[in-house]
């Protein structure tokens, strides 16, 4: 059996591809470099231009990339048999240290190397702070222009944000597809992350050992504990919308207010903090299996899982009947109470699931967490190309669509654009996807297309 992903059925590839040029372009900026390329010509510079007897201080600013610079620099000076090169790595009083000791040795000042604004008003201040030091040069990289948002570790911070938006995701693709609505996902994420770690910390405080030293069973029983809390919400919204015919709107939004109570009262209201949990909790979010983190390894794993079921399996196709015509679907034999009941849960499941990870993620839990998650959740699982109307919608666009509303958020960030804006443009852009679905459904394209058609024929 192949996975077959049709560049037709997912066109949100394209947006998605044009999103990452467009944050790329918009996000250039002028950069001092710090590459090996660059610590390569300045140190042709300091061979060229600075005398041999005369000293060379390179300074980078510590835990940055500016320290490997100034080291790259000192390496390839060495190679080079260049003597009379003094490092100093550190905050800019290590830089005042170092220049202080090359003045009580009596040596000669011949240049600065540095990348990075960090020391500079230092080096300004050579002159007049160090009267001997008069003629020496000032050697950085030439900047040139730099994404800051084509990155690796940039790409990374997105792949962080887009697993629990995107796990929470396939319950909500589900619950659409049958054309429902969850609107509680986000507070089932903070009530996951808040009872898994104060079931946790319970746990440890009644053994009365160190959490430290807390075996990875607690942890594991804690987070069952959470996700099976979740998916009881979700079992109950699903009862209610199938069962007493209510409103899946009017439903998710009463369990929403209840779940996000329930959180501000789990632990006292307080936070669950990182000295309270074990260090397996940690491990979910940051561990790897085989090499490949947890976060990939578990999304890829529900994706697959979740597009073999809905596309293989006769509950995956009960579920599209039922949202494309529940009463035809009922009088064919689909058990349209369990579906919805089942889609529910699912989606409470993986909600907290969700809350799980995110609370693994920062090792603490708080209770604010999965706040306004719904609206990015339902926004992934429309600009995938999901119905709201039920009755249609594929797994795999909702990823991509997961990884449209992560690069968006991201590149806003980025260009500074304030929370109340990107929750704006992300309110813009589930009312165009909305609007684009209903003219498909009215059948607009297709008469476009065919006026075009008889347009070119005539």
């Amino acid at each position: 059996m192949t996975l077959k992903i049709k560049f037709g059925d997912y066109g949100m590839i394209l947006v998605l591809l044009v999103l990452i040029i467009l944050f790329s372009l918009l996000t250039i900026k002028e950069a001092s470099p710090s590459d090996q390329r660059s610590s390569q010509a300045v140190a042709e510079r300091i061979l060229n231009e600075v005398p041999p007897e005369l000293t060379v201080v390179v300074y980078g600013k510590d835990k940055t990339e500016f320290e490997d610079f100034a080291k790259n620099l000192v390496n390839h000076l060495a190679t080079k048999g260049r003597g009379k090169v003094v490092l100093a790595i550190g905050g800019p009083g290590e830089l005042r240290r170092k220049l202080n000791e090359v003045r009580d040795e009596g040596m000669s000042l011949g240049a600065i190397a540095t990348a990075g604004p960090a020391g500079m008003q230092v080096i300004r201040d050579v002159p007049e702070n160090y009267p001997k030091f008069q003629d020496f040069a000032v050697l950085i990289p030439e900047s040139r222009g730099k994404s800051t948002f084509f990155t690796l570790d940039n790409f990374k911070n997105v792949t962080q944000r887009v697993v629990v938006i995107a796990i929470v995701a396939i319950g909500m693709t589900m619950v659409i597809i049958t054309a429902g609505i969850d609107l509680s996902v986000g507070s089932l994420v903070g009530l996951a992350a808040m009872t898994g770690a104060w079931f946790i910390k319970e746990r440890v405080m009644a053994s009365g050992g160190d959490p430290q030293d807390t075996a990875n069973l607690t942890v594991l029983s804690g987070f069952l504990f959470a996700i099976l809390c979740a998916g009881a919400f979700g079992l109950f919204s699903g009862a209610l919308v199938a069962c007493c015919k209510v409103a899946p709107f009017i439903v998710t939004l009463g369990v929403m207010m209840i779940a996000r109570g329930l959180a501000e009262q789990a632990n006292g209201g307080f936070t669950v903090s990182d000295t309270q949990l074990p260090a397996g909790f940690r491990e979910l979010n940051h561990g790897a299996l085989v090499g490949i983190p947890n976060t990939m390894a578990l999304l890829i794993l529900l994706y697959v899982v979740a597009h073999i079921f809905m596309t293989r399996t006769k509950y995956g196709r009960y579920i599209y009947a039922v949202g494309g015509n529940m009463e035809a679907a009922r009088l064919s034999g689909v058990p349209v109470t369990g579906v919805i009941i089942l889609v529910y849960t699912l989606c409470g499941l993986l909600a907290g699931l969700g809350g799980c990870m995110e609370a693994s993620r920062v090792n603490a839990a708080t209770t604010v967490m999965g706040t306004g998650l719904e609206l990015e959740v339902i926004a992934a699982v429309v600009v995938g190309g999901t119905s709201l109307f039920g009755g249609s919608g594929r797994i795999f666009g909702t990823l991509i669509g997961a990884f449209i509303i992560a690069i968006m958020r991201t590149g806003m960030n980025q260009l500074n654009f304030k929370d109340p804006v990107q929750d704006m443009v992300l309110g813009a852009i589930i009312i165009i996807a909305v609007l684009l679905d209903r003219a498909r459904q009215a059948g607009f394209w297709d008469r476009v297309l065919r006026r075009r058609r008889v347009a070119s024929t005539t």
